[in-house]
């Protein structure tokens, strides 16, 4: 099969690989049909990522048909159109089976295409582990554009603004305005946010933040106009969805008295120097972490299908698996207004 391989920092090429084989009674194999470059994926495109290892197939976010099921799989069977999430859990202790894979009490949570441990998702051909909980049917009146927008982008943006507790009438920061991030501001107004303010460096991703309602903000100066902005009062809930050092300082310094500050932007740096007095007087309270997509598919799949949200708007280019090496530079670029990429299957 073909698969997009990383070799090594912006290299990543359209490889042969070896077809994947049901490894447990519980796999399934999933034929790709489209599959989305991440923001995190730059982590690894720019090397040496989440792993020192190369040589494995990228990618944690696809939609596809299942061609093969393990005896022990029951609620999937072969020609079921699927999406797959991008958090996988073992699917059987408490904490997954309460959707909350990152807590799994096995060991078992994992991300596609981060190590060979588990081979990505950019590929013709998929195996997904503890398949009746890791993957699930499309929902009727999804398209598959928004199915895949559910396996990691919008339940990553919504789980950000749920820590934030963003509620009726809040004042609200996004900073970093990828797709999640834009999401991020649809769905800050969904849960009532009385304003939004976007910030980023690029204009045509503050531009399509306003059109959705927010304030834009230049993030060169952010830190000088949010002042005015807020009337000194900062905001009350911070969506942070960029991961830089600055960006997440950023969003500590515009947060008001008592407010939240949610990072959900990919951070590797060693050391943060957390301005603990600030936060100390502030009152601030400070959260980060990453999602359990299968938690949030009940509420985000009715909020999507009747047109609260519109995760699929972010989509700009797609183009074919064997153009995936391009694909990369393009989003690493952000040339031509890349935002969401979204690969198809070429065979």
């Amino acid at each position: 099969m073909k698969a997009l391989v990383y070799h090594a920092p912006r290299d990543i090429r359209y490889d042969d690989m070896s077809e994947p084989m049901i490894a447990a009674p519980t796999d399934a194999i999933v034929r790709m049909e489209l599959s989305g470059i991440c923001g995190s994926d730059l982590h690894i495109y720019h090397g040496p990522g989440f792993s020192p290892a190369n040589g494995y197939a990228v990618g944690h976010e696809a939609v596809g048909a299942v061609v093969e099921v393990g005896s022990g799989v029951s609620r999937l069977k072969v020609g079921d159109k699927v999406m797959i999430s991008a958090a996988v859990g073992c699917g059987r202790c408490r904490s997954c089976l309460a959707g909350h894979v990152v807590r799994c009490e096995t060991g078992g949570a994992n991300c596609y295409g981060l190590s060979p441990a588990l081979q990505g998702c950019q590929a013709d051909l998929i195996r997904v582990p503890m398949a009746d909980f890791n993957a699930a049917p499309i929902p009727d009146g999804l398209t598959a554009e928004q199915a895949l927008m559910l396996t990691d982008n919008t339940p990553t943006a919504w789980y950000g603004c749920v820590n934030a507790e963003i509620s009726p009438g809040k004042t609200v920061a996004v900073v970093g305005l990828g797709p999640i991030g834009l999401i991020a501001v649809e769905a800050a107004f969904v849960m009532g946010a009385s304003k939004v303010y976007a910030i980023d460096l690029v204009p045509e991703r503050r531009a399509i933040a306003e059109s959705m309602g927010a304030v834009p903000v230049d993030g060169a100066t952010a830190l000088a106009e949010m002042g005015p902005l807020t009337k000194m009062k900062g905001v009350d809930c911070v969506v942070e969805a960029s991961g830089g050092d600055v960006t997440i300082a950023m969003g500590l310094q515009l947060a008001g008295i008592g407010g939240i500050v949610s990072v959900i932007g990919v951070n590797q740096s060693p050391k943060f120097d957390f301005p603990m007095a600030m936060a100390f007087f502030k009152n601030t309270t400070f959260k980060i972490g990453t999602c359990s997509v299968q938690c949030h598919w009940p509420e985000l799949v009715p909020l999507v299908r009747e047109g609260r949200l519109h995760p699929e708007r972010m989509i700009t280019h797609t183009m074919p698996l064997s153009e995936g090496a391009e694909a990369y530079r393009l989003f690493d670029a952000r040339e031509g207004g890349a935002l969401k990429m979204v690969l198809t299957a070429t065979g």
